[in-house]
C-alpha cells in the first residue's frame, strides 16, 4: 500500500517520523513537511506574538524546546564536518537519502497539493502530527481517505496540546489514537487507542514526545489491518475543543508540579539533533 505522508518537524514527533519513515521508505510516495512560519500563519514573528498574547511567557519554553531549538540545530549541521548533507531538514535529509519525494507545504488544501497526491499514486493519507486541516476534496484524492496520530485519548482532550490536559486531570489520563480524518479538528472515527502509563514527573512535551513513539507502534497495526479497522471504528461523541491553555490555567498548573517542560526535554533536544 503506497503511503502519504503529512507531518511538521518538532521535537515531539522526531524520533517517531523518523523510525516511521525508515522502516516504510519502500512505502512512501510522498512526504510532505509543513511550514508552521508560513504566511498565512502569521510568520515565525507573528506566530510567536499570537502565543504570548494567548498563553504568556510560561509557554514559551515549549515553543523554544519543541521548534525553535531543534531547527537551530538542524540548520547548523551543514556547519558541522561530519555532514554531507545539504539539506538542513532532518525529515527532509532523511528523505534524500531514502529517494522519497517531499515538499514543504504552505497551503495545504490547494490544486497544487492534490495534483501531487494524485501523481504519487497515495492510497492513504497518514498525518502524524501535522498543522494543518485537511478538506474533503484534499482527503479525496486517495483511495483510503487519511488517518491521524494523535497523542491523546479521544474524544478527550482534542486540540494542540493533549498532553498539558491530560496531566491536570486526577489522575492523568494519557494515551495515545488512531482515527480517520474528517474536515473537523480530532473528530473522525476512532480506529485504535490505547491509554498509557507515563511517570508522574514527566512533562507535556516529554509525554507528548512517548505518546507519539507509541503512536507509530499502533500505526503499524492499523496499516495492516486497515480494512477491517473500518469496520470496528467506534464513532465517538464529541468533548470539548481544548484550546492552547491561558496564563491562568498555566500558573495554576505549574503551582500543582504540572509543567509543560523539564530539563530532560532539552536533553531529548540534544540527543535527537545527534
Amino acid at each position: 500500500m503506497k503511503l502519504a505522508v503529512f507531518t511538521l518537524e518538532s521535537l515531539a514527533n522526531a524520533r517517531a517520523v523518523r523510525r516511521f519513515i525508515a522502516d516504510h521508505s519502500g512505502e512512501i510516495a510522498f512526504i510532505g513537511i509543513s511550514n508552521p512560519y508560513r504566511k498565512s500563519a502569521g510568520g515565525s514573528v507573528g506566530q510567536f506574538l499570537r502565543h504570548l498574547r494567548r498563553s504568556g511567557w510560561r509557554f514559551v519554553p515549549f515553543l523554544a524546546l519543541n521548534f525553535s531549538l531543534p531547527g537551530v540545530l538542524a540548520a547548523l549541521r551543514q556547519f558541522w564536518p561530519w555532514t554531507t548533507s545539504a539539506e538542513t531538514t532532518p525529515v527532509a535529509r532523511l528523505c534524500r537519502d531514502y529517494g522519497i519525494p517531499t515538499k514543504i507545504i504552505h497551503d495545504l488544501n490547494t490544486g497544487e497539493t492534490r495534483a501531487i497526491l494524485l501523481k504519487s499514486n497515495a492510497e492513504l493519507i497518514v498525518s502524524f502530527h501535522f498543522d494543518q486541516i485537511f478538506n474533503a476534496e484534499t482527503l479525496a484524492t486517495t483511495r483510503l481517505g487519511g488517518i491521524n496520530v494523535h497523542p491523546s485519548l479521544l474524544p478527550h482532550h482534542r486540540g494542540p496540546v493533549p498532553t498539558w490536559y491530560a496531566m491536570q486531570q486526577e489522575p492523568p489520563l494519557f494515551g495515545v489514537t488512531i482515527h480517520r480524518l474528517v474536515e473537523k479538528i480530532d473528530a473522525g472515527d476512532i480506529l485504535l487507542q490505547e491509554q498509557v502509563a507515563l511517570p508522574s514527573t514527566i512533562s507535556a512535551l516529554g509525554a507528548a514526545v512517548a505518546l507519539h513513539e507509541r503512536g507509530r507502534q499502533l500505526l503499524e497495526k492499523i496499516l495492516q489491518e486497515i480494512d477491517s479497522r473500518q469496520d470496528r471504528a467506534v464513532h465517538p461523541d464529541l468533548l470539548p475543543y481544548c484550546p492552547f491553555p491561558t496564563p491562568a490555567a498555566l500558573k495554576a498548573a505549574a503551582r500543582k508540579g504540572h509543567a509543560l517542560v523539564r530539563f530532560a526535554d532539552l536533553w531529548t533536544v540534544f540527543r535527537t539533533a545527534f
